[in-house]
């Protein structure tokens, strides 16, 4: 089990990716570690995008963020509600100042654009929020994953993959 040990907290609101939390969340947890989710309130049934949903572990408002190694953000539609939360920001930039894991996916660079962590980082997404993360001061590259540091990007889902194994890397170091 090579992220024994290790605890990954993945974030969720409505209209997430199916695919990019799920294929995360097994995958980390078959390699040993402890994912919890988190909503807006705790115990809560989220539906994704396309029909399958995730039931929270725990609510924003109870989340100890210095307790992660990690934080996963998935795609879809909810990274564009998420950044409008201010707790949310906060454990974005929390883990970044911390040199902490932080895993994001297609659409989830709007999470971290808000949080303003871009400045002078490497990243990739879908295309179509390429000019947001350049905006925010990142350096966009049309690849399928993409490690800078502590942040792990990917591009969609079929770069899922791609992304999976520099984001297990990354929370073994």
């Amino acid at each position: 089990m090579e992220l024994a040990n290790k605890k990954v907290l993945t974030i969720v609101s409505p209209d997430f990716d199916d695919l990019e939390l799920w294929y995360p969340i097994l995958r980390l947890r078959e390699a040993g570690a402890q994912v919890d989710v988190a909503s807006e309130k705790a115990k809560d049934s989220i539906k994704g995008k396309y029909g399958l949903s995730v039931q929270s572990d725990l609510s924003f408002d109870d989340v100890k963020i210095e307790e992660y190694d990690g934080l996963l953000i998935p795609g879809g539609w909810a990274p564009d509600y998420l950044r409008r939360l201010d707790s949310v920001l906060e454990f974005v930039k929390n883990m970044d100042e911390n040199n902490r894991v932080i895993g994001q996916i297609c659409h989830a660079g709007w999470v971290l654009s808000s949080a303003d962590i871009l400045k002078g980082r490497k990243v990739t997404s879908t295309p179509g929020i390429k000019h947001d993360l350049m905006h925010a001061g990142a350096t966009w590259v049309d690849e399928a994953a993409v490690a800078d540091g502590n942040l792990i990007s990917g591009r969609r889902p079929p770069d899922l993959p791609v992304y999976l194994p520099l984001l297990i890397d990354a929370l073994k170091k």
